[in-house]
């Protein structure tokens, strides 16, 4: 994006992997949930999130260890217009399909055709900005866009390409839900059962294992995914070998439960990894489409009513910091205090209409850790007076139409950390008067009725990169704000926050772009649309002894394109 890649065009492998890495073993892991389809390049149906990063293979692909850069993999080169207006790519004249048959340049252009008007929601925003997609030659096919976007010539080395012939004669918006796609990776699915358990096969007669992108990844000969109800069995199963990777996301837990037989003999292996990435955000998000969430001063009293300090103790010792921000954990945070230079100036034109605090400056609630938080619960009345709810005689709060304040909370079923943190924050918000219960519902209930918005408030997690582009308009934009099966949950429609989308894609310099990410992220957390919880600035990890990893871990550590991609096994 800015200035010069850092590996050589000559580079052996990416630093992050070991080129000499053995084949073979396998890498068992469990999930929480289930799925009811294997095809991630669709909307309809329920994936296991891990199928787009392991069947999935691009033109190019992206390094863990540089925010903003891409390496040849199916392409063998890539030449950009002079002012990124157009890319084209050659493709690498090796580049097969897990069946034998050559990668071509019409499955580069129907695939981006296809996958641009009645694919994955995900792939259409970019397909907007695309003038043409031509062929040039017998394996070079050019992209002209529309707009004027830095960041377009490397979202189109990232999309997915598949196989034409696989789908000729169907329909793919109606018959692709049931099929498991054809690509040129590394693996392709072997086994599976719906909802219980998916097994990929390492492909012993890939095409790309000399791509230096490639060298020293997919070593593993089988990835399994083990899929249960509840977060006990799942942990159950690693401690009694059916598992033999797992991540840790709470503390305590990770403190006090991890002394089983197989760590204290060495067979399972802990290890903490830290991370220069965003924090993202975890939390609890409201539905600002529907009342009395679409009022701001509702959104601040339920984040003072949210005793972080004391929920913190209780599921974690305390012992986890708290995400402050969208992009806290990062250079890219917002900085504490009045926005200042650049921040500022992107901001002052949409002064008026800002949240309070984006350009003063705000900080999320801090309770003295008491289980009643006083101070807490009394600015939280005082923001639900101003918005017109009192408290009644009968202690339930109302309106002045006389009714309650009463809501939902939508959990997935086995989800039980964080029903925990929902029964805490329930009893805090009765000392308000409010009337608020957990609904658990089965994966495909959850991802219908949040594909619909069809929920109060709900749990939210959105992932953040050191390269923020185009997704954030999926994730906060207003324009597709109310499309079902969008990814803006909160149903943020802010011209601040689509015009800070806007200043990061066409920023001319890395300061430009940094600025416009802060600005970003105060529009969005002064916005109050997510109550956060604790963020996990390393990883946690535990695994078999016969498991290993380059001592090299990038800048983005424990993330897609890393685990299970350069790890290896051996006894």
């Amino acid at each position: 994006m800015y200035g010069e890649p850092a590996l050589a065009p000559d580079f052996v492998s990416l630093p992050y992997a070991n080129a000499d890495a053995p084949k073979g073993g396998a890498m068992v892991t469990a999930e929480v949930g289930s799925f009811d389809s294997l095809n991630p390049y669709v909307d309809t149906g329920n994936v296991p999130w891990q199928l787009s990063y392991i069947i999935g293979e691009s033109l190019m692909g992206r390094s863990l260890d540089e925010p903003f850069s891409l390496y040849c993999l199916l392409a063998e080169s890539v030449e950009l217009g002079p002012n990124r207006e157009w890319v084209e790519f050659t493709l690498n004249a090796d580049a097969k399909f897990a069946d034998g048959s050559p990668v071509t340049v019409e499955d580069v252009i129907w695939s981006y055709e296809t996958l641009g008007t009645v694919g994955h929601g995900r792939y259409r925003g970019f397909w907007s900005k695309v003038a043409s997609i031509e062929a040039t030659g017998e394996r070079s096919v050019k992209i002209t866009f529309n707009v004027v976007d830095q960041e377009l010539a490397l979202l189109a080395g990232m999309r997915p390409i598949l196989q034409k012939s696989q789908f000729d004669g169907k329909d793919f918006a109606a018959d692709a839900p049931g099929m498991i796609p054809m690509t040129s990776a590394p693996y392709t699915v072997s086994d599976y059962e719906m909802g219980r358990y998916v097994e990929f096969t390492r492909n012993p007669d890939y095409w790309g294992a000399n791509v230096p992108f490639r060298r020293g990844t997919a070593n593993l000969d089988t990835l399994r995914i083990e899929f249960f109800g509840d977060e006990t069995p799942a942990f159950e199963a690693f401690k009694t070998g059916e598992t033999n990777f797992t991540r840790e996301f709470n503390e305590a837990r990770w403190a006090s439960q991890y002394d089983f037989a197989a760590v204290q003999s060495g067979d399972v292996v802990k290890a903490e990894l830290p991370h220069e990435r965003p924090s993202g955000m975890t939390g609890f998000v409201m539905n600002s489409r529907r009342a009395p969430f679409d009022d701001i001063r509702v959104r601040d009293a339920l984040m003072y009513a949210f005793n972080f300090e004391f929920i913190n103790e209780a599921m974690t010792g305390g012992n986890q910091p708290r995400i402050t921000s969208y992009y806290s954990n990062s250079p890219l945070s917002m900085d504490a205090g009045p926005a200042q230079g650049k921040v500022l100036e992107f901001l002052e034109p949409f002064a008026a209409d800002l949240p309070v605090g984006t350009i003063e400056g705000y900080a999320l609630p801090v309770s003295d850790g008491s289980e009643t938080n006083r101070a807490g619960i009394g600015a939280a009345l005082a923001s639900l007076e101003q918005a017109g709810w009192t408290v009644g005689a009968d202690g339930v709060l109302k309106n002045a139409d006389g009714k309650a304040f009463e809501f939902e909370i939508l959990l997935q079923t086995g989800a039980s950390e964080m029903v925990s943190i929902a029964d805490m924050y329930i009893k805090s918000l009765a000392r308000l008067g409010i009337m608020a219960h957990v609904t658990n519902v089965d994966s495909a209930q959850f991802k219908e009725r949040t594909d619909a918005y069809d929920f109060d408030m709900t749990y939210y997690r959105r992932g953040l990169s050191l390269s923020p582009g185009n997704e954030q308009y999926s994730y906060f934009g207003s324009e597709g704000a109310d499309t079902p099966g969008g990814r803006n949950l909160m149903g943020v429609k802010s011209p601040a926050v689509d015009a800070m989308i806007g200043r990061l894609l066409t920023s001319p310099s890395q300061d430009d772009f940094v600025a416009a990410v802060k600005a970003l992220d105060r529009v969005l957390t002064a916005g109050r649309y997510v109550i956060p919880i604790y963020q996990w600035n390393i990883s946690r990890i535990a695994h078999s002894k016969n498991l290993h990893y380059p001592t090299t871990v990038p800048i983005f550590g424990d993330w897609p394109g890393w685990q299970p991609d350069v790890w290896w096994y051996e006894e």
